[in-house]
């Protein structure tokens, strides 16, 4: 009975939110949220961030995410997951399948020659139009019911995905209910990020931002095809994925020859998912201890610091960007036209151990399987903005 009344509780705070509620999408059918230093806008495709409006060093407002000028193209033939919330498990699933208590379940494929799932499937939310259930000024709460069988998937599942702003912070919370059978969830924000917005004069990729991970010292290995494993490798001091002893450049060690294939076969940069490993500090509050990421431009500024209750990080360098993706209007200089390099941007996505659910040495069972009357599912994560000099 407990997720009935946890869902009762849910509807009930999204049905008051409901009685302060500007005006609808507009004309390009995104939903604006805001606070002081801080402006957003979503559209429920994916539940996706569109625009994320921040101010550099020079007081010029950027928009830091990509994403597309009119919710409509979100459903274009192009889909590079931007800005959405995949589900209902991130990330791949090896051979499309997993056991729970001793019964095989075969999902729908859709990458490498349907050889695994990525983000849920050819039909995962991000590909879906989520409900708007409440919606103010400085928040809104989109809803979805993951039917039973949808995919493949054991079970219905029902999700609420709540953005909130507050001064210079974007506040993510997630909460996955699975109401009928046991099931895999993990769930995440696919954002990418370029804190320059593309007006950097000669020079529109991200490999300029410098990122740390201060509890990264580990990441899950994994085969030529992004698959994990089951071997947990030491980021070496020095190394290329030591962004951990200190803040260092994406793009710092883009010639060394440890670098190809690094994110996954005769590819060259990062698509990898790294440990966050806190548990040697004893008890923590994930809003107070130190950010389990840092990003920063020089150019623009601009620094946002990650705070999340989750314990692994997937960072992506944009190294299968091939320049037909255009970025905004919102973005470039002064409205100009353009396009995403390689390497032009960086997706960080708060989560857990990638592909756990195929690697039960790993014990993260409790963390990524849900049934009812199990608590629910919750991500939580906040995006801390500021300027440097």
């Amino acid at each position: 009975m407990w997720f009935q009344s946890a869902l009762i509780s849910l509807l009930a705070t999204t049905a008051l939110a409901q009685y302060d509620t500007p005006n609808g999408p507009d004309e390009d059918g995104k939903y604006e949220i805001s606070a002081e230093g801080i402006r957003g806008r979503f559209i429920p495709y994916g539940a996706s961030v569109s625009n994320l409006f921040i101010k550099g060093k020079d007081g010029v407002e950027r928009d830091v995410v990509l994403g597309f000028d009119n919710a409509t193209a979100y459903e274009g033939e192009v889909h590079p997951h931007l800005g959405g919330v995949p589900g209902r498990y991130a990330n791949r699933i090896k051979n499309s399948t997993f056991v729970i208590d001793g019964e095989e379940y075969h999902i729908e494929p859709n990458e490498h020659d349907n050889e695994n799932t990525l983000h849920g499937g050819p039909d995962g939310w991000d590909y879906r139009n989520f409900t708007v259930v409440a919606h103010t000024n400085d928040s809104i709460t989109f809803s979805i019911v993951d039917p039973d069988g949808k995919e493949g998937f054991p079970g219905e599942v029902v999700s609420y995905v709540t953005y909130t702003m507050t001064p210079n912070t974007w506040n993510i919370k997630i909460v996955a209910l699975a109401t009928t059978k046991k099931t895999p969830i993990m769930l995440t924000s696919h954002t990418y990020w370029n804190l320059d917005g593309f007006a950097k004069p000669n020079d529109l990729t991200a490999l300029n931002h410098t990122l740390y991970m201060p509890y990264s010292g580990q990441r899950v290995s994994v085969d030529g095809i992004l698959i994990p494993d089951g071997d947990i490798l030491a980021n070496q001091q020095y190394s290329v994925n030591d962004f951990w002893s200190a803040p260092k450049q994406i793009g710092a060690n883009l010639t060394a020859p440890e670098l190809l294939g690094n994110c996954g076969t005769n590819c060259t940069g990062y698509d990898n998912c790294y440990i966050v490993n806190r548990d040697q500090n004893g008890p923590y509050d994930w809003r107070t201890s130190e950010p389990v990421a840092s990003l920063s431009s020089d150019w623009s500024g601009i620094k946002v610091d990650i705070f999340t209750d989750q314990e692994a990080f997937q960072m992506y360098s944009c190294g299968g960007q091939d320049g037909t993706l255009p970025y905004k209007s919102t973005q470039g200089v002064n409205g100009t036209a353009g396009f995403v390099p390689q390497y032009g941007c960086i997706v960080m996505e708060v989560q857990d151990w990638i592909d756990a659910i195929n690697q039960p040495e790993w014990g993260r069972d409790k963390r990524q399987i849900f049934g009812p009357g199990d608590a629910a599912y919750t991500v939580n994560a906040e995006y801390v903005f500021s300027t440097t000099s």
